[in-house]
């Protein structure tokens, strides 16, 4: 039996830690407002943590910095304009927010949240994701790798 194929996309996973409460924000997504992270398809002469990048400014409004390597990759169906879902494959890059603007280019198609990382897991509705954050969750005590503050 052959593999089904798998699309790639890049996200990024703003945080910041606060009195040392590490804080995730999740967005709505446009379509369905179901709780997600910013994510993005590949972008000619972007770099993977750059588009992650990207769309946490498009999406969320966000500007900080972004790790080069993700941290996290999980899996699910995307929904698509046609009723058919698509499998993709999500690489997840950390990003420290430095700056949380007013106004930005989706500010009247989402909504945006800090959230802990365990609450933020009973938002999301993606079983990798819902994953990756109680996992987040579990490290937050002991800081996870990315967190250096």
């Amino acid at each position: 039996m052959a593999k089904r194929k798998t699309a790639l996309q890049f996200a990024a996973l703003p945080y910041k830690v606060q009195d040392g409460v590490l804080s995730v924000m999740l967005i709505t997504s446009r379509e369905t407002r179901r709780w997600v992270i910013p994510k993005g398809w590949p972008e000619k002469d972007m770099l993977p943590h750059e588009v992650a990048a990207h769309e946490a400014f498009e999406e969320a409004g966000l500007k900080g910095r972004v790790e080069t390597v993700p941290f996290a990759t999980f899996e699910y169906l995307k929904r698509l304009a046609n009723q058919k879902r698509k499998r993709c494959t999500v690489l997840v890059f950390p990003m420290l927010v430095e700056e949380e603007l007013d106004s930005w280019p989706e500010m009247h198609q989402r909504k945006r949240q800090w959230m802990t990382p365990a609450e933020a897991s009973e938002h999301v509705a993606e079983t990798g994701l819902i994953e990756m954050l109680q996992r987040l969750a579990g490290e937050a005590g002991g800081k996870p790798p990315f967190v250096n503050a």
